[in-house]
């Protein structure tokens, strides 16, 4: 590992004055489950090392006067698991119970979750994040590579855990910076982009800028799940994962939002699952026909069209549970 400066800012303001805006030289550290592994391989080589985990405005879940839940994204994910305020957004918590290793929950943050580089294993072995261009990805192993979203050079697959569920609920975040007098409010799925060159990363966060909140409107009754499909139990990324949230009246879907995991290199928001569903009950035949629709244009690579039939079935499980038809 490089040596680097080891620094504990004490608010945000002062993070914000130890970042480089130079991307490279400066690494924020948080649970520290994802960077540590990283800069062991010198995949990511920073000067200096930001620890924020105990920063306090950022270890907060808290209600604002619009009745929106602000979690900080120092929050450890097993805080959000236990705290009863989080309870009307089930399909996060259903996500971070898939990750299914205790020592990720108590360590993992919600906002280094969010941000977790990819899993590819060519970009940690240090072949890019593109692996020259794409093409060792075309010509080797991809079996858990991107089916969706991959005409292009990226086909790694987003590695966030929560993030399907949170974008499905509408989540937005709230970001500092360069700045210590500038904030911006967005909809959680503009953080992610697919890079069409190396010297783009997997998110639109500027090096000098921090990502310190998540927001998700308050309980409107709306329904919400997680599915993943797993190797098995234990901390591995899923293979497919899908989360839904609905709005049901009079046992009708007035409002769809399905987002799949783990098949693009940004959480995929299915604008043909959502259409399906509108208009028609939480049943199996919906729930199916979601399916069909959220892959219709998937492009699989040469070893992993086997994960078109499994994220078929993880839109169709993540309606059902939201609808209480499927555990």
């Amino acid at each position: 590992m490089k040596n680097f400066d080891y620094v504990q800012p004490r608010s945000e303001s002062e993070v914000l004055e130890l970042l480089s805006p130079e991307p490279g030289v400066t690494s924020l550290l948080a649970g520290g489950t994802d960077l540590v592994g990283l800069m062991k391989k010198m995949i990511v080589t920073p000067d200096r090392v930001v620890d924020i985990g105990d920063l306090p405005e950022l270890r907060t879940i808290e209600m604002d006067a619009t009745e929106q839940l602000w979690i900080g994204a120092g929050v450890r994910l097993d805080e959000f698991l236990s705290s009863s305020t989080t309870d009307p957004y089930p399909a996060v918590k259903q996500a971070i119970q898939g990750i299914s290793s205790i020592q990720l929950q108590a360590q993992g943050t919600v906002g280094g979750e969010i941000l977790r580089r990819p899993l590819c294993w060519y970009f940690r072995d240090g072949h890019g994040l593109l692996a020259d261009n794409g093409k060792r990805i075309i010509h080797g192993d991809n079996r858990y590579h991107a089916i969706l979203g991959n005409h292009g050079p990226a086909k790694f697959v987003s590695a966030s855990r929560l993030a399907p569920a949170l974008v499905s609920l509408g989540a937005k975040v709230r970001v500092v910076g360069p700045d210590p007098d500038q904030e911006s409010i967005l909809p959680l799925e503009s953080l992610y982009r697919t890079p069409r060159d190396e010297s783009q990363r997997e998110h639109t966060l500027l090096p000098n800028q921090l990502l310190t909140h998540v927001i998700l409107a308050s309980d409107q009754g709306d329904l919400s799940a997680a599915y993943e499909v797993r190797h098995g139990e234990g901390p591995d990324a899923p293979l497919a994962a899908a989360a839904a949230t609905l709005q049901v009246v009079a046992g009708v879907i007035q409002k769809a939002r399905i987002v799949l995991g783990q098949v693009a290199p940004i959480p995929w928001i299915s604008g043909e699952a959502e259409r399906v569903c509108l208009g028609h009950p939480p049943d199996e035949d919906t729930a199916s026909q979601a399916g069909e629709a959220a892959v219709a244009e998937a492009m699989p690579l040469s070893e992993n069209g086997y994960k078109i039939q499994l994220a078929k079935v993880s839109v169709r499980r993540a309606i059902l549970r939201a609808a209480g038809s499927f555990i």
